[in-house]
């Protein structure tokens, strides 16, 4: 019987490491992906897919800053908003030529966050240009940001990276896909929004891990399987030493365990591995797996399987 999954897709699904950006290499990195997800889809599952949008509301963030002489500069949630918009774009061309029967749509979706959230006291996610040390601290003062050196190459804006409260349009998410729509939703982890005390929304400048929103929707949604889409075929214990084990199936207690452990940093894998076991102790199954293998790990063939 065919399950409902939610694919979270990483970074290097639309745009891998090294890459310049150009618009036609993201296509062709759509449509690629497209093919693997269209295998899933017609073997009978439900899917909705959570994307990644790091390197492209960036790009947006930059194109920003270099025209802000000429044309307002627009807040971060309305760049986040762009991003969804393009990226969604792309991925219902490249599904729709794959899947000429299916119906794809693109929910730009918001997600709710706790203004309360201690991350808004500790922003911590680097976004935007870098700039000199005298340019960072002319921006404290002009607009209040809060600024970062980052890793040697210069000083960056932090914004904090609150944990998703709710997806806004989780609703209308269900609805389409009680139609057999194949939802493209949550881009970037959702566009962050606070509900004031009349339950009114409005935007933070905010970025929110989209493992953590693929998470969300999956409870949400009721999902039957989680699925986080990367680069790599399975995920490892040791990594990069001797000893490097791959992992391929394991029970909740023990990944938890190895997470313990620290065998998963924060940056990369950890994210990744904690949504996966939270999922999984509802009893249902998360999987790590590349992008090329997914119907394959849906199958229990290939990937790392966390099972509740």
């Amino acid at each position: 019987m065919g399950k409902k999954v939610v694919l979270a897709l990483g970074g290097n699904a639309i745009l891998q490491p090294g890459q310049a950006g150009e618009f036609d290499i993201q296509q062709a990195n759509v449509v690629a992906s497209s093919k693997s997800i269209a295998h899933v889809v017609n073997a009978g599952h439900d899917v909705v897919i959570v994307h990644g949008n790091g390197p492209q509301v960036g790009q947006i963030l930059r194109q920003n800053e270099l025209a802000q002489s000429e044309v307002p500069v627009q807040p971060l949630p309305a760049c986040s908003a762009e991003s969804q918009g393009y990226i969604g774009y792309m991925m219902q061309e490249a599904l729709k030529n794959v899947l000429p029967n299916k119906q794809v749509a693109t929910v730009l979706t918001m997600t709710e966050v706790d203004p309360n959230d201690e991350a808004f006291s500790h922003p911590t996610k680097p976004i935007g240009s870098f700039f000199t040390e005298e340019e960072s601290n002319l921006l404290v003062k002009e607009k209040g940001w809060v600024m970062g050196e980052d890793a040697g190459r210069g000083y960056r804006r932090l914004v904090a990276s609150p944990e998703p409260k709710a997806i806004v349009e989780v609703d209308v998410i269900k609805m389409m896909m009680s139609h057999g729509f194949l939802v493209i939703s949550t881009g970037g982890g959702g566009i962050p929004v606070v509900r004031d005390a009349f339950g009114q929304l409005s935007g933070v400048a905010a970025v929110i891990d989209k493992d953590s929103s693929a998470l969300r929707l999956s409870k949400d949604v009721d999902a039957d399987v989680l699925m986080i889409l990367t680069d790599v075929s399975n995920v490892y214990i040791n990594y990069g030493q001797p000893n490097q084990e791959s992992l391929t199936e394991l029970s909740v207690e023990k990944a938890q365990s190895y997470y313990d452990a620290g065998h998963f940093s924060d940056g990369s894998m950890g994210p990744k591995m904690a949504a996966c076991i939270d999922f999984a102790k509802q009893g249902k199954t998360a999987i790590i797996c590349s992008l090329n293998d997914a119907l394959e790990a849906l199958e229990g063939r290939a990937g790392t399987r966390v099972v509740g």
